[in-house]
């Protein structure tokens, strides 16, 4: 960060269920940032292993969510983030040693953005299929989900925001309906106020558990399918474009007559 910018706090938010294990490496790994968040939010979802007693025992502040459900577990955990910039990942997450510096420094690089999302690396799984399956995955997932946003998607395992942006919007977050997803949910509602940038050089390690199961797939599918219509008719994609193209224009200073 330039000495001229000035620092952001950083917090980080983890739901979590029944994850003690995964939850440990991913809080050993946030111990290791070349930049250390100001503090660690862990959302316990209604865990009846020791979950949350891995997060008190890593210094992370332990916030119960009776609310089945990763929107709600997410939305919690946005609501009793105290930082400038909020910044989620799953507990089977495994972060670079530089994402809450690189996250810091987009924002910094990018105050026009409300939000910013990143990439992801396989951790297990074959070797060789590592690399081709993430790209397959998230290229995937943001040209499904880019025709009905307008713009890019925001990816759950990888992402951060703004607590002005998530302030102005947490109200119209569906965070009481488990079935949804809740980073494509919160992409509609951010992307409509503000630009969401992206993360270069901080991929995300990620674990391929979820994919190795064919009902686990089509379980994503559908509950993509299923936010999409959640918000239509207003948001339905032409109605969506237009209103999104009138603010841009409306944002845009006009351009000075060459001489």
């Amino acid at each position: 960060m330039p000495d001229d910018v000035p620092r952001s706090t950083v917090s980080v938010v983890i739901p979590v269920k029944d994850d003690a294990d995964d939850l440990r490496r991913c809080l050993r790994a946030l111990a290791l940032q070349s930049r250390l968040p100001d503090e660690i939010v862990v959302v316990d979802n209604g865990s009846t292993d020791g979950s949350a007693q891995t997060a008190r025992d890593a210094g992370a502040r332990v916030v119960p969510c009776g609310t089945p459900g990763i929107p709600a577990a997410s939305a919690t955990g946005y609501d009793a983030a105290t930082g400038d910039l909020i910044l989620r990942l799953d507990a089977d997450c495994t972060p670079a040693r530089t994402w809450v510096e690189s996250v810091e420094r987009t924002f910094a690089e990018r105050p026009d953005v409300g939000a910013v999302t990143g990439g992801a690396r396989f951790t297990d799984g074959p070797r060789p299929l590592r690399r081709p399956l993430a790209a397959v995955y998230l290229t995937s997932y943001a040209a499904s989900t880019a025709p009905a946003l307008g713009h890019r998607p925001l990816f759950g395992s990888n992402l951060a925001l703004r607590r002005s942006a998530w302030r102005s919007i947490r109200s119209q977050v569906h965070r009481s309906d488990p079935g949804v997803h809740d980073d494509l949910d919160l992409a509609f509602h951010i992307g409509e106020r503000y630009a969401i940038g992206y993360l270069r050089d901080s991929p995300m390690g990620i674990s391929m558990r979820p994919f190795t199961q064919p009902r686990g797939f089509a379980k994503r599918i559908d509950r993509g399918f299923r936010t999409v219509v959640r918000h239509w008719p207003a948001d339905f994609p032409p109605i969506r474009w237009t209103r999104r193209a009138l603010r841009l224009a409306r944002q845009t200073p006009p351009r000075r007559p060459r001489r």
